[in-house]
């Protein structure tokens, strides 16, 4: 595998594999020194042309406990700010010598127009409304962590679906691992032509949340993304939370077990209370965890090679 661009691009073979990768990476998190030297003489360069905390922060800690060189780039504080293009910002960072390239960026496809221009290997660290498949994979390995296999098991994604990279990435992972996954959104947030790919990717699509939330086994919310919103998807928050939230009365129609997911960051008292976020069954930060070590998986598989 050269490149991580979209969950299409890993088999449920190979998924497993990053798994049970990542089951060895997340024992380093309990060392006293979080050190591995696999990835000793390697340079990534974590480009980001959107704001992150999850996981440009993972990525970076992920890189340095395998040894790589670790350089983060923004594009508030790079030549991009003075009209630089993403061209000739990837050529200037890689003619340095990279080894790998860790994309985030508002516009769909990005990530896989860099990877045509690079020798690097690219991660996709999101890319506008498109996927951000280490997401997908982080979310798929929290689960089945808690729920042992995803075989057959029934996922909820509830939420903003038209401005969420993470449900694209998420409805292709899950499957692939054999889930039952139901998408709930109300008709404004619900993706133009989301009918015909769910026949064809093999989901479920619904405006019920009350129908959806008793038969889950797992449920995953979705943050409102104000911030890609033009106009009116929904009259005001309050009924938004009211008719789409995970409010207080909901949690109890999950089932008692059933893991609460959140990508982050989390729009407290909007798409989720608080109730709900901190709630026993919540793996809110089980997933922060799990992504360091799957974005540790991943880089090993991408740039180890070999040799290590």
């Amino acid at each position: 595998m050269k490149h991580l661009l979209s969950i299409d691009d890993v088999s449920r073979d190979e998924i497993e594999t990053v798994f049970e990768t990542a089951a060895d990476m997340h024992d380093v998190q309990r060392r006293e020194v979080k050190k591995l030297p696999a990835l000793r003489g390697r340079t990534v360069v974590n480009l980001f042309f959107e704001d992150s905390t999850r996981t440009r922060s993972s990525f970076e800690i992920a890189g340095k406990w395998l040894s790589a060189d670790v350089i983060n780039i923004s594009a508030k504080g790079s030549s991009a700010s003075k009209g630089e293009s993403l061209r000739d910002t990837v050529l200037t960072v890689c003619a340095m010598g990279v080894d790998g390239l860790v994309v985030r960026h508002p516009a769909s496809g990005a990530a896989h127009q860099v990877s045509q221009w690079v020798d690097a290997s690219v991660v996709n660290a999101g890319d506008g409304m498109h996927e951000h498949p280490t997401q997908a994979l982080l979310d798929a390995y929290t689960l089945r962590t808690r729920l042992g296999s995803l075989q057959d098991r029934h996922v909820a994604i509830i939420g903003d679906l038209t401005h969420s990279r993470v449900f694209r990435s998420n409805v292709l992972c899950l499957t692939k691992l054999g889930a039952r996954v139901t998408v709930v959104a109300p008709p404004t947030l619900m993706p133009a032509g989301v009918g015909a790919w769910s026949r064809a990717a093999g989901f479920e699509t619904s405006y019920d949340v009350d129908a959806v939330l008793p038969e889950a086994d797992a449920v995953m919310m979705l943050r409102v993304q104000r911030e890609r919103m033009s106009g009116g998807y929904f009259p005001s928050a309050r009924e938004y939370t009211v008719g789409y939230g995970l409010t207080r009365d909901r949690l109890a129609l999950l089932k008692p077990d059933a893991p609460i997911c959140h990508p982050g960051p989390m729009n407290r008292g909007l798409e989720i209370a608080a109730d709900a976020a901190d709630a026993a069954q919540s793996v809110v930060l089980e997933q922060v965890s799990g992504g360091l070590a799957i974005r540790m998986a991943v880089l090993y598989h991408l740039l180890a090679g070999e040799e290590s």
